[in-house]
């Protein structure tokens, strides 16, 4: 396997381990009884493994067989909800960092069909970062009020 393509592979994992960290947050929220946060981060969870198994197709498309690694345990305590938002936007800028990392090496390395492929991911980190910065702001407004938090509980319930 390639360095590149190697790479690729422990984003794949890391992908994997983001869905675990996700999952982790979603269950905290439902503990707090706030149903609709706990969707949201479970439909970030489904997304995380839609991103894996994009990386996952792609090393098959290339004839690398995918390696898995051991995932480890998340945290189960992630602070206020504002906290926890900013844990979770703090976890993708990790992720967008690896993501330009892979991208850098595609460039050096001269591979286009990885370059392509990682194209991809470069936007939708985008708006991940987005998504989580604005609802950070939203929360920051809401200051922990729980007149707040229901309403965006509400809004969070029907992320598809």
């Amino acid at each position: 396997m390639s360095k590149l393509n190697k790479a690729i592979n422990e984003q794949y994992n890391f992908e994997l381990q983001s869905a675990y960290i996700y999952v982790a947050m979603a269950h905290y929220m439902e503990e707090k009884g706030m149903t609709g946060f706990a969707n949201f981060f479970h439909k970030q969870a489904q997304e995380e493994v839609a991103h894996a198994t994009k990386f996952r197709e792609y090393l098959f498309s290339v004839d690398e067989k995918p390696v898995l690694a051991a995932l480890e345990k998340p945290e189960d305590e992630f602070g206020n909800f504002t906290e926890t938002f900013k844990y979770a936007l703090d976890h993708e800028k990790e992720v967008t960092k690896r993501i330009n990392d892979l991208y850098d090496l595609s460039v050096k390395e001269n591979d286009h069909k990885a370059t392509s492929m990682l194209q991809w991911y470069i936007d939708e980190q985008v708006e991940e970062e987005d998504s989580f910065r604005t609802l950070i702001e939203k929360l920051e407004r809401v200051n922990e009020s729980w007149a707040g938090l229901y309403l965006l509980d509400e809004q969070l319930g029907n992320r598809q």
